[in-house]
């Protein structure tokens, strides 16, 4: 390969048709970044429950929560949307380790509700400033009919806070061991993996224990004005973190042939080559 086809001048090349604007972070955990729109904002989506987790474990740190706490399914919490806890009866009980696993692994919006109303929406941001997160902010608990927007963050921002729970640094290193395994259950990555080749995402290789070829932590999120996801990737050679964002595309529709996933998915591929080309480097 020419020394000047650098893995930023790829994946630029391989945007150069997109409809919309990619921010984009990578970082192999050994210096080495690759960084496009980096700092600029966008709508979190989904993406702000990392947010709350944090948060989440900020307070258990401090003996101020714990994930045997029980909550109440209420009308209050309940919301259109993803996850599963509208198929419950109002009134069943949850506990809190339970409710902010349904609202990573499958985005459970009323999980959500519920988990903000525990710790609180200002507690959440205070969270978000202490860990430095200077352009990020959960604006809203999730009300379609009442709010236009929930979070905004930058691809910088929430690459930050995948790169600490990868090197073990998140709130503790015992806060983000458990954060890591509740998003390695995470049921929707398919910007990240969708291209990723066939034999990786076998189930026989994918995150099986006595193999863990490759295992994906991450959170994703996707609103009219977005189409997010972020995370760690696991590999033979190591991990690395990579945040791709979207925003100003002209198809506001949700499907899986979506111009963000399909260009998502390309550009994380190339990364996903490089890394594995370079045993472990960009």
């Amino acid at each position: 390969m020419h020394k000047d086809l650098t893995l930023e001048k790829r994946i630029r090349a391989e945007l150069y048709g997109y409809d919309g604007t990619m921010g984009i972070y990578i970082d192999d955990l050994q210096g080495h970044v690759v960084a496009i729109n980096e700092k600029e904002r966008y709508e979190t989506a989904s993406c702000c429950k990392m947010f709350i987790l944090a948060a989440l474990f900020d307070k258990i740190e401090k003996g101020e929560a714990s994930l045997t706490d029980m909550l109440t399914l209420s009308e209050q919490y309940v919301i259109n949307g993803s996850g599963v806890l509208s198929s419950l009866e109002l009134g069943s009980r949850l506990s809190v380790g339970n409710t902010a696993t349904l609202m990573i692994i499958v985005s459970d919006n009323i999980a959500t509700n519920m988990l903000i109303d525990y710790l609180g929406l200002a507690y959440i941001n205070e969270v978000i400033e202490k860990l430095g997160l200077q352009d990020s902010r959960l604006h809203n608990p999730i009300d379609f009919e009442k709010y236009s927007r929930l979070g905004t963050t930058t691809p910088a921002d929430y690459a930050s806070l995948w790169v600490r729970i990868a090197k073990r640094e998140l709130i503790s290193k015992r806060a983000s061991e458990e954060m890591l395994a509740i998003c390695r259950k995470q049921q929707y990555h398919s910007m990240l993996t969708g291209k990723f080749p066939c034999y990786y995402m076998d189930e026989d290789n994918y995150g099986a224990p006595e193999n863990q070829l490759i295992w994906v932590a991450s959170k994703s999120g996707s609103m009219n004005a977005c189409r997010n996801d972020g995370g760690i990737i696991h590999t033979p050679y190591g991990e690395y973190v990579i945040v791709l964002m979207n925003k100003e595309f002209s198809d506001i529709s949700y499907h899986n042939d979506h111009p963000a996933y399909t260009y998502g998915s390309a550009v994380s591929r190339l990364v996903f080559d490089q890394y594995l080309a370079l045993c472990g480097h960009l």
